[in-house]
């Protein structure tokens, strides 16, 4: 009995304390804390997102590249939209009344209680305008935000763009963004999203019965700061990237330059390229599309998407692995009659040479001495197979950033195509050797590179045998930190002796009498290089240089590609040369000046398709004459192609 009567006290105590906990909890909400009172009167209270700036973005000397600008996004809570003058609101932001409809219902069909935008990306200007107004419009609001500004409008595959986010962006992000934000979509500003987007900021704003603001609630007690994106030091030379657009202008093709030392591209050149601003506000829409559709494709980012065989720029590789291999030394002679004989087919060469060894072999560009270095590599008796000594071939060449990407830090690189045994086995049977894939010893057949890749290749000459990654930015923030991977030296697996002979060659290239690359000398600086001219199946051969400088402690490395333009001395040599000079020593000598500008003046663009004609019934006189007036005649328009002008040669 005692038991029963405790227990009721027992369980009549823990009713009375459970009392006083809620009792407790009521005065707590209704007096001590704003934030139950802020979600009561949230019909007055609203959220007010800040964005933060993106990060501002330097070339290597310290010049703003990208900075920001202010708009003003107009916002709008269906909800607690009521009669206006709708006319008038429309006559204000610039839109009609079938696009306000259309907006309206976008934002209803999202969500009739949350903000959503109504339209973005308002000027200044119009802001102003709006802002007097904005009382007449109830359930409406601003909110400020900056959008990207080039003040040198060049580089945009470079730059990439920023765009406003998609359903799949939100996803994949966690819920960081919301409809109306904005994501890089492509080149650094999709890279380096995450540090240049910065920490998005609330603002709790109480508004009056008339819409009017009335200030942050609590003085800004329960708001949080929007907080900048990080500062980002681009490894450009913003005087040799503008050089080099210029340079390509009515061109197709690429233009990559690398610090060897240290791996930073000091150019990076596609073209046909476009204006980043173009990429930025309202007309945005309608300008990606009017890029897109261009036939040359400027959305194309050439350094690192654009594929091309190496053509003659591979040779140095090929005599470097010979001479590793052990199976020639500089002074071994091959008889060049004029082209090599491989099997039942000739691969021709440009000239007739007689016994030739590596430093004239490679200043001649002799196809003959590549494929005898080739077959010897191939042959070797060391190797129980054709399989066997392919591989070993295939390997080397992987090493030097061949057939695989090279990671730099921008999206969408493509890593090439260097076929291995299997696949050619795939393609031949078992039937294949050395004499089959003898076009490889040009950098011809199943080899294409990315003109990022051509230029890595010299940078591991300049620097006998190893490479730095290439990457397009040094260093982020205040701290100016730069990633481990891109301070460390990868090698190719060729002995540093093994370097100089090969680089006498480049050099007589570039500086002998007899060289193929004499137009890319530059005035009291040793350049070393090799041309190249490339077969392309859709039309004229694709010009290439590529090459370093100076000689001693080379600064550059450099690789260009004029597509459609025929021999590597006619255009993508000059071109280098006006580069390189133009960064070795901040200027173009005077007497190299005038050809600068007649070079920016040439016009060497594909031929396009011909649009295919439709058939029309035969008319009869009588309509035809209804149809075009008397006087009408069809005027041919011929289009006039500029031709390759001599260029003096500067000694």
């Amino acid at each position: 009995m005692d038991n029963l009567f405790d227990r009721k006290y027992t369980i009549q105590g823990l009713f009375i304390l459970v009392c006083l906990i809620l009792m407790a909890k009521l005065f707590y909400i209704q007096v001590g804390s704003d934030k139950y009172f802020i979600s009561a009167e949230s019909n007055v209270l609203k959220k007010i997102y800040t964005f933060p700036a993106r990060g501002v973005i330097y070339d290597r000397k310290g010049k703003v590249l990208v900075q920001n600008e202010p708009v003003y996004d107009l916002i709008v809570i269906p909800n607690q939209v009521k009669e206006f003058d709708t006319l008038d609101l429309c006559n204000t932001i610039g839109i009609d009344m079938k696009g306000f409809h259309k907006r309206f219902t976008k934002a209803m069909n999202q969500s009739r209680y949350q903000p959503s935008i109504f339209e973005k990306q308002l000027s200044v200007q119009i802001y102003a305008s709006l802002q007097e107004k904005l009382s007449r419009f109830p359930g409406f609001m601003v909110q400020n935000r900056t959008i990207r500004h080039y003040p040198d409008s060049v580089a945009g595959q470079f730059f990439g763009y920023v765009k406003e986010v998609t359903k799949k962006d939100i996803e994949e992000n966690n819920g960081y963004y919301r409809p109306g934000d904005y994501i890089g979509k492509a080149g650094i500003e999709k890279q380096y999203n995450d540090v240049l987007r910065g920490e998005r900021g609330v603002i709790n704003m109480l508004y009056d019965a008339r819409n009017v603001p009335q200030g942050s609630y609590a003085e800004g007690k329960f708001d949080t700061l929007a907080r900048a994106g990080e500062k980002v030091y681009s490894s450009l030379d913003m005087d040799i990237q503008k050089l080099g657009e210029q340079l390509l202008q009515n061109k197709v093709g690429s233009i990559v330059a690398i610090e060897p030392a240290t791996g930073e591209v000091l150019a990076f050149v596609s073209a046909p390229g476009y204006d980043p601003n173009r990429m930025v506000g309202r007309s945005q829409g309608n300008n990606y599309m009017e890029i897109f559709g261009n036939p040359n494709r400027p959305f194309l980012v050439r350094p690192t998407s654009g594929y091309y065989s190496p053509g003659s720029a591979f040779k140095p590789v090929n005599a470097l692995i010979g001479l590793q291999e052990g199976v020639i030394d500089p002074e071994t002679p091959f008889n060049c009659p004029g082209g090599y004989r491989a099997g039942n087919h000739v691969v021709k060469c440009e000239h007739v040479d007689g016994n030739i060894s590596l430093r004239r072999g490679l200043a001649r560009s002799c196809n003959t001495y590549a494929c005898n270095v080739f077959a010897r590599i191939m042959t070797q008796k060391k190797f129980k197979n054709k399989i066997a000594a392919y591989n070993n071939w295939e390997e080397k060449v992987r090493k030097w950033g061949i057939g695989q990407k090279l990671e730099i830090d921008i999206p969408f690189e493509k890593k090439g195509i260097l076929f291995t045994s299997d696949e050619y086995t795939k393609r031949f049977g078992k039937y294949w050797g050395y004499t089959t894939v003898i076009s490889l010893a040009i950098g011809q057949g199943e080899m294409n590179t990315t003109p990022l890749q051509m230029a890595n290749i010299m940078a591991i000459i300049a620097n006998k045998g190893y490479y730095v990654k290439p990457h397009l930015i040094k260093a982020i923030g205040e701290k100016k930190t730069i990633s481990k991977e891109y301070v460390q030296k990868n090698f190719v697996g060729v002995e540093e002796r093994h370097f100089e002979p090969v680089i006498d060659g480049m050099q007589e290239a570039v500086n002998s009498p007899w060289g193929t690359a004499v137009l890319s000398r530059v005035p009291n600086i040793i350049m070393c290089g090799k041309t190249g001219t490339v077969q392309n199946p859709h039309g004229k051969n694709h010009s290439v240089f590529i090459g370093f400088a100076p000689r001693d402690n080379p600064k550059i490395a450099i690789a260009v590609i004029v597509e459609n333009a025929g021999y590597g001395s006619t255009y993508a040599a000059p071109i280098a040369s006006y580069i390189t000079e133009k960064y070795l020593t901040d200027s173009i000598s005077k007497g190299r000046q005038a050809q600068v500008e007649w070079m920016k003046k040439q016009v060497v663009l594909p031929i396009m398709p011909k649009p295919k004609v439709k058939y029309q019934p035969k008319q009869t006189e009588d309509t035809t004459k209804k149809q075009l007036p008397a006087k009408l005649e069809a005027t041919p328009v011929t289009e006039i192609t500029a031709q390759p002008k001599p260029i003096e040669i500067t000694k």
